[in-house]
């Protein structure tokens, strides 16, 4: 099952700096709206780092001013002093943390709901590239590794930046000699920096590569668990997550093995610096020209120079995860998303249709997509020509005629009128394309050749939402999400609960709904898996029937039922294509009887079309799928239909 997943977002090893500023820049437009809250954060900086190296002179101060000449009562002022800056330290800290913290909160929040807003208008090919997992990993762990930032990342290194600054000053001041020694080893750490910057990159985006497959196959095992149950795979499956994790597992080892080399060098090369300004500041005090309280306060300024860049790993591990997180967040921002036109007019304030049966409302306003046109087709494909993105991968199909190569067409020069409140019915084989025509309809994927026209007008200019309020779609999976069956059935729109209750009664799901603990407040679990197979299509045709689309497409709605909830099914079905212009896909063939038309596919072209009884007098497709299903003697097969007709 674990298989090698490719596609734009996928790409996990880009190429990148450390520090990229186009990606900084990307991060730091999000800051807007909070740029009081980060310049405060910003302004307290030089106080933090004034209180903190005001400390290290005042135990010189103390030790040579008091402590030596035994003035304790100069001593208890220095203590009072010392004291106080503590707690100012400490309150200004809290507030610095705090407004940082804030900061990359808010941050993170923005930043998430453009990404979920960007992936709801993402198209479906896209979707079918990437897995969930994947995605979840983009919106979950990366948004929050670039919050880091903000409390641990650049922040925290703008803070460290100032205090060496200061420390470095109030060094040179106090003793030349022993600030050099200090700067003698710096070549050392920077070099080790440097060595480690480039495998450290390569390993967190290596880390957070895995990760992300790692979530993508068990986001699938999760999904996917009754079937592993069912054919006795826990076993195989759980060594294959073994793996994928064992692998994460060697990435952080080695990611955490590379920053604790900077720690360790920084650490050894610390411990040398101490010995050293122990050995030469002794050498100094023996001969008289260094004291004894600026020999302590040197070895607290240098435990201050070298307590950030021994605690740069930690910063860097930041900035390197936020970076690598940085770029895949923003390729997925920069997914191209579903085009949708403006040159149609928004259909929904002109479209007013009403919910009994059989009438038909106004759906538009003249000069609009939902006007009413006499002699124009509601839906028309001309010459459709369609392949799935990615379907070719294997190799190009080869044109039999030419010997080119061609893409593997799902649908291949179809053209299909469907006038105004005509119920037509699309049938055929497997792989015919049945389903490819409702996904054109509604914009889901894009045709390679030829037109698709709702009410007269491409797809491709109409404004997306209005184009999907206006061609309503029941899909044979149902999709239900946790919530109550009310909030299943409006969909977030604030309905009265009459209406929902009349239309749930008129599709015959009322009387299930209140058999349920709660009614109509009962909770459903995720996709709703403790409702039944037929169960979840009524309640699937009953919120097709509130959002009440001028346009329905109905792919195979009555499939994998017993014969008494199809009857249901079939009733609720034709409730809710009365007066509508509606497609009706169905393998069942004896539930499309009662269409206007049949239309007959297959291998992605049209092969036949007509009423049903005309259809059964050919001897073509359909009546060989009509006596496959019924058999040759079945009432209204062709050879009856024909006898009827002589008759």
């Amino acid at each position: 099952m674990s298989r090698r997943l490719s596609g734009p977002m996928e790409e996990e090893d880009t190429a990148g700096r450390v520090y990229d500023a186009r990606l900084a820049g990307r991060v730091w437009a999000y800051t807007r709206p909070y740029r009081g809250a980060v310049a405060l954060s910003a302004g307290l900086f030089p106080l933090l780092a004034a209180v903190d190296l005001i400390q290290p002179y005042l135990v010189k101060v103390a030790i040579d001013a008091h402590i030596l000449r035994g003035d304790w009562p100069g001593l208890s002022r220095i203590v009072a002093l010392f004291s106080v800056t503590l707690a100012v330290q400490y309150a200004l800290r809290y507030a610095q943390i705090y407004l940082a913290t804030w900061t990359g909160q808010r941050v993170v929040h923005d930043l998430r709901a453009a990404l979920f807003a960007h992936v709801q208008r993402l198209p479906a090919a896209f979707f079918d590239r990437n897995p969930v997992g994947r995605v979840m990993t983009r919106i979950l762990g990366d948004v929050e590794a670039i919050g880091e930032v903000f409390t641990a990342g650049i922040v925290a290194i703008l803070g460290d930046l100032i205090t060496l600054a200061g420390v470095v000053a109030v060094m040179l001041l106090l003793h030349l000699r022993l600030t050099l020694i200090i700067f003698a080893v710096l070549p050392i750490l920077i070099g080790v920096a440097v060595a480690i910057r480039r495998p450290v990159r390569r390993a967190y985006r290596d880390v957070r590569a895995r990760l992300a497959h790692l979530n993508a196959e068990l986001q699938e095992t999760i999904s996917g668990m009754a079937v592993i149950q069912l054919f006795g795979r826990e076993a195989a499956r759980a060594g294959e997550l073994r793996a994928l994790s064992g692998r994460y597992r060697q990435a952080q080892f080695r990611r955490v093995g590379l920053e604790s080399t900077l720690y360790a060098v920084a650490e050894a090369v610390g411990a040398i610096v101490v010995a050293a300004l122990l050995w030469w500041g002794g050498i100094e005090i023996l001969d008289g020209t260094l004291t004894f309280g600026v020999l302590v306060a040197f070895m607290q300024y240098t435990q201050r120079f070298y307590l950030p860049i021994r605690d740069a790993s930690a910063k860097f591990s930041v900035m390197q995860a936020a970076t690598v997180s940085a770029e895949r967040v923003f390729a997925l921002l920069d997914s191209p998303p579903e085009v949708g036109g403006t040159a149609v007019p928004v259909i929904e304030a002109a479209t007013t249709r009403s919910l009994t049966p059989g009438t038909r409302g106004t759906r538009g306003t003249p000069g609009t997509p939902g006007a009413s046109r006499r002699r124009t087709a509601t839906l028309e494909l001309r010459d459709v020509w369609f392949a799935y993105p990615g379907a070719g991968e294997g190799g190009p199909a080869r044109d039999a005629p030419t010997g080119t190569a061609t893409p593997p067409w799902a649908l291949r020069g179809v053209s299909l009128r469907i006038e105004a409140g005509e119920r037509i019915a699309v049938v055929g084989g497997t792989g015919a394309g049945k389903t490819t025509l409702a996904r054109l309809l509604t914009r889901t994927y894009d045709v390679q050749r030829g037109a698709v026209l709702v009410e007269g007008v491409d797809v491709r200019e109409w404004d997306l939402t209005a184009l999907r309020k206006h061609v309503g779609l029941v899909l044979q999976d149902v999709v239900l999400y946790a919530g109550t069956v009310a909030e299943n059935l409006a969909l977030g729109r604030d309905l009265p609960r009459a209406m929902v209750e009349d239309v749930a009664r008129r599709v015959h799901a009322d009387s299930f709904i209140r058999s349920l603990a709660g009614a109509y407040e009962a909770p459903l679990l995720e996709r709703g898996a403790n409702l039944s197979h037929g169960q979840r299509q009524l309640l699937s045709v009953a919120r097709a029937l509130l959002y009440n689309p001028p346009v329905l497409v109905l792919d195979e709605a009555t499939s994998s039922v017993d014969p008494e909830t199809e009857h249901l099914l079939q009733d609720a079905i034709n409730q809710l294509i009365a007066g509508r212009t509606s497609m009706v896909i169905a393998h069942r063939l004896s539930t499309i009887q009662g269409a206007d038309r049949v239309v007959v596919l297959q291998h992605g072209q049209l092969v036949d079309e007509g009423p049903h009884v005309e259809l059964l007098r050919r001897d073509g497709l359909y009546r060989t799928l009509w006596e496959l299903q019924f058999g040759p003697d079945a009432p209204g097969n062709g050879r009856t239909a024909g006898a009827a007709a002589r008759a």
